[in-house]
């Protein structure tokens, strides 16, 4: 009697393990893309679009933090020894970043925010992306801007990291939600 209550049991464990990791290999084949929102916002208007992005796709929200903030002098770009347009005057330029971004390589889709500096990308954005690399994973601008377009930082991007699968971003000044869930529905 003990010998078939035993196998009894060891009938049901098998079961109920075969039935799990049957279920654990179906989640895993189906699992949705992992998205990241990175964003680098010197006064706060593109963190705002990037929470907003983040909300719309679902994504994990990071912060590109530089090791030593940006001050007002500091973004004065009308002063041609103040620090951005120093930076931007030297593409080579790699501003220090805190480097806090945990498990870079499990995300599929990176959007990476900032706002337009001199037609282009800040050179923080640079760093970023060679701390972190992101080689043959999605990569998304976004960014904010007082009149320039994302044209010039999508073409040298795609020209200076041709590993990372590039698809063109988009400016979202002012954008809502709506717009941008538009947007994200087009990519």
């Amino acid at each position: 009697m003990n010998r078939i209550l035993i196998s009894i049991a060891a009938i049901a464990i098998m079961g109920i393990t075969f039935t799990a990791c049957g279920q654990n290999s179906k989640k895993s084949g189906s699992e949705a893309t992992k998205t990241l929102v990175a964003y680098f916002s010197a006064t706060g208007t593109t963190a705002a679009v990037a929470k907003d992005l983040a909300e719309v796709t679902e994504a994990t929200l990071y912060e590109i933090k530089p090791e030593v903030k940006y001050t007002a002098e500091d973004l004065d770009w009308t002063d041609k020894t103040s620090r951005s347009t120093l930076e931007m005057q030297d593409r080579g330029s790699r501003p220090a970043i805190i480097k806090d971004l945990k498990d870079a390589d499990n995300y599929d889709v990176i959007y990476i925010g900032f706002p337009v500096w001199w037609y282009t990308a800040p050179t923080i954005i640079n760093t970023f992306i060679e701390t972190y690399g992101f080689k043959d994973k999605t990569v998304i601008f976004f960014a904010t801007s007082g009149g320039s377009s994302l044209e010039k930082a999508n073409a040298e991007f795609k020209e200076a990291y041709p590993e990372i699968n590039w698809k063109d971003g988009k400016t979202l000044n002012k954008a809502s939600k709506e717009d941008i869930k538009a947007w994200v529905d087009t990519l």
